[in-house]
C-alpha cells in the first residue's frame, strides 16, 4: 500500500521538518541508513512538558510518543523525499522523562511503535528499540524519540 494513502486513511497530516533547537542537524544519511535526531513531544505546537509518574499518566505519555512518531515521519519525508522509499524502520530510541519509581517506559514508547507499524505494516514497520527512563529532557519535555530507517 502507498504510505501516503495509509497516512490519509489514518487522518495524519505530515508536519514540516522541525527546526533544530541546538547545534545539530535534523537528519543524516549514510549509505542506505537515515538517522533522525531526537524529537521531543509537542502538543498544539508547544513543548509537551511533564514527568511520567508525577503529573503525566502512561496513557498520556503514549499519546505524546505517538505525536512524536508523526513528527519523525515529517522529518523522514523531508530527508528522503518519498516515504515509499523506506524499506525498514530499523530502530527507535525513546527517552521518557520519569520519576525513579516509574517503570512503564516501554508502554509509553508503544505509542510510537504502534503508529509506525500501522503506517508501514508488520514487516517494514517492525523495529528494534530501546526505552529509557531519564531524569530530565530538554525544555522539560515528557518524551524524546530518535529513529533510524533504511531506504531502498
Amino acid at each position: 500500500m502507498d504510505i501516503y494513502a495509509k497516512l490519509q486513511e489514518l487522518n495524519i497530516t505530515l508536519p514540516p521538518i522541525a527546526i533544530p533547537a541546538a547545534a545539530y542537524v535534523p537528519f543524516v544519511q549514510t549509505g542506505k541508513l537515515v538517522f533522525l535526531s531526537g524529537h521531543i513531544a509537542k502538543q498544539d505546537g508547544k513543548v509537551w512538558v511533564g514527568q511520567l509518574g508525577k503529573n503525566i499518566a502512561t496513557a498520556e505519555g503514549k499519546d505524546a510518543a505517538r505525536a512524536i512518531a508523526i513528527d519523525l515521519l515529517g522529518t523522514l519525508h523531508a530527508a528522503v523525499g518519498d516515504l515509499n522509499k523506506v524499506t525498514r524502520i530499523v530502530k527507535l530510541m525513546s527517552l521518557v522523562n520519569s520519576t525513579p519509581d516509574f517503570t512503564e517506559q516501554h508502554l509509553v514508547t508503544n505509542g510510537a511503535s504502534e503508529l509506525l507499524g500501522a503506517v508501514f505494516g508488520p514487516v517494514i514497520g517492525a523495529h528494534a528499540r530501546s526505552a529509557f527512563g531519564v531524569a530530565q529532557i530538554p525544555m522539560g519535555a515528557c518524551v524524546e524519540i530518535e529513529l533510524i530507517a533504511e531506504i531502498g
